[in-house]
């Protein structure tokens, strides 16, 4: 099956909030809400359903490198636990709402792009 190459690319409408048919229209009314259809190519929105990818995928990355940055700020420098506790839970704060946007448009443009919907039992 070819691709169709005037089609825009998943990831990066996905990344930029966009629609994922036109790449014009955006996906987004708000932070996280979407839009009911794009306004360019009126496309409509009624089958995203990301779920609770997103979350799952930020808070994996978050936690892997907060994690992964407190151990070697630990053992490289011993700071007193209050500093660990200010830098840690504002770097999972700032990196956890500035990826879940992004993560979100992109499960998004992907679930169109491979035509993703619930699974039913044929009879």
């Amino acid at each position: 099956m070819a691709q169709d190459q005037s089609a825009p690319s998943p990831v990066v409408t996905g990344l930029k909030g966009l629609c994922p048919r036109c790449g014009k229209g955006h996906l987004f009314k708000g932070f996280l809400s979407v839009r009911p259809k794009c306004e360019v190519c009126g496309l409509d929105f009624a089958f995203a359903d990301s779920g609770d990818g997103p979350a799952f995928f930020v808070m994996s990355i978050v936690g892997i490198v907060v994690v992964a940055l407190a151990l070697w700020a630990e053992f490289a420098y011993a700071p007193p636990i209050w500093l660990h506790l200010v830098l840690w839970s504002a770097l999972s704060i700032i990196l956890s709402l500035a990826l879940v946007r992004p993560s979100k448009g992109v499960l998004v443009a992907l679930q169109y792009h491979h035509k993703a919907e619930e699974g039913r039992i044929q009879k």
